[in-house]
């Protein structure tokens, strides 16, 4: 059978993610109807981390099957007249159509304008959807906007917009608030799991320090259930929750640090901790996405911890004929999140699972043995018990 062009089908914008939804959120199944919604909340959370320090996002399953988002983040219009609007971490710009650059034009255009920004929270596989898909994936949506003290909703189905944005009374608050209905006829289930997006948004939280995200859940017979996370301390919590999961700490104080690096164009914020004996668990991620294949910021870091322990041992005296502990006895023990966001993040393969940039080993891996160097100089007696404890570790052990 031969293909021309003829034979091409080409699609674009509402009707081609309409047409293969799989392809924009994942799948049809569960793990797509999450991922609408994590679309909608990394939308969110974008706007609160750009407009406060601890701002909070609120999400809620209702009891007729659909999921509101409300944010506290910067005013955002429905309309915007001319120039440019900022939101979600990218710059778009008016075409003097309905629906100027507001809102309206995040919810009915697909952004072409590149992701930027430092405190990026999207964990999608389309990195610029932004609330389009979701929108589109949608059976019904409302979009509420509180700005200049006035509520103002509209109302869409599947996409499109059934009337022009209306005034719905006064308001002292700020934000958005979200509400959509994924469209049965398109996914193979529109309930989502309370424990998977729990566990998410508490994973977010930990990588978005003092990042406020709740979850209700209407829908239980008995009575709505409802979480909610905040942690101060960011990826130190998270090493400290993950420790506490397996065992004991040999020491009381989680190392961490936060650094800016304008030659990988981003951030990364590094916490680390050895207790117990067990096997290595570094987990990496990117843009507050785990990368659970690993790359380039986790190979930096395992970099930067191997040269800190090495030069410590060294310069004490340590090391029999100046060879280098071995890496699996430098990560016998070892629990560490390493948490990059970047401007612009590239993987290798179509999961975006392994970050690829070239740049960023060597950044993540200098960064690392400076801090971790320093903080032995700072605390010698807790340096010494980590290094002997690697150095006397018996050769070939599991």
């Amino acid at each position: 059978m031969g293909y021309s062009a003829v034979g091409i089908e080409a699609l674009e914008g509402r009707e081609a993610v309409r047409k293969r939804p799989g392809m924009w959120v994942g799948s049809t199944g569960e793990r797509g109807l999450h991922d609408v919604v994590f679309q909608v909340v990394g939308w969110s959370v974008n706007r609160v981390l750009a407009g406060r320090e601890r701002g909070s996002v609120g999400v809620t399953l209702t009891h007729d099957g659909g999921v509101r988002v409300a944010d506290d983040g910067p005013e955002v219009p429905f309309t915007a007249d001319g120039g440019t609007f900022t939101a979600d971490g990218g710059t778009f710009t008016a075409d003097g159509g309905a629906g100027g650059s507001g809102l309206e034009a995040l919810l009915t255009r697909m952004p072409a304008a590149e992701r930027g920004g430092r405190h990026i929270a999207h964990v999608s596989p389309v990195p610029l959807a932004g609330l389009f898909v979701p929108n589109v994936l949608s059976s019904r949506l409302t979009a509420e906007v509180r700005h200049g003290g006035t509520r103002r909703v509209q109302e869409y189905a599947c996409g499109v917009a059934v009337a022009r944005p209306a005034a719905a009374g006064p308001t002292a608050e700020r934000g958005t608030v979200i509400a959509l209905w994924p469209d049965a006829e398109l996914f193979e289930t529109t309930r989502c799991s309370f424990a998977v997006l729990a566990e998410r948004f508490r994973q977010m939280a930990f990588l978005n320090r003092g990042l406020g995200i709740s979850l209700t859940d209407e829908r239980p017979a008995g009575g709505a259930r409802a979480v909610s996370f905040r942690f101060p301390d960011g990826v130190r919590d998270f090493v400290a929750a993950l420790d506490a999961e397996t065992g004991t700490f040999l020491s009381p104080d989680v190392i961490g640090f936060e650094h800016e690096d304008p030659r990988m164009a981003g951030t990364m914020e590094v916490a680390l901790l050895w207790s117990g004996s067990r096997p290595e668990r570094v987990h990496g991620f990117t843009n507050s996405r785990a990368t659970r294949q690993g790359g380039t910021h986790v190979d930096g870091f395992r970099d930067g911890v191997a040269a800190a322990v090495t030069a410590y041992a060294r310069e004490r005296g340590l090391l029999a004929g100046g060879d280098a502990p071995r890496t699996d006895r430098i990560g016998d023990g070892l629990t560490a999140v390493v948490s990059v966001k970047l401007d612009h993040p590239e993987y290798l393969g179509a999961t975006r699972e392994l970050l690829g940039n070239t740049e960023v080993r060597g950044c993540v891996g200098e960064a690392v043995r400076e801090h971790l160097g320093r903080w032995f100089e700072e605390q010698p007696q807790r340096a010494a018990q980590i290094v002997d404890r690697i150095l006397s570790r018996p050769e070939g052990r599991c």
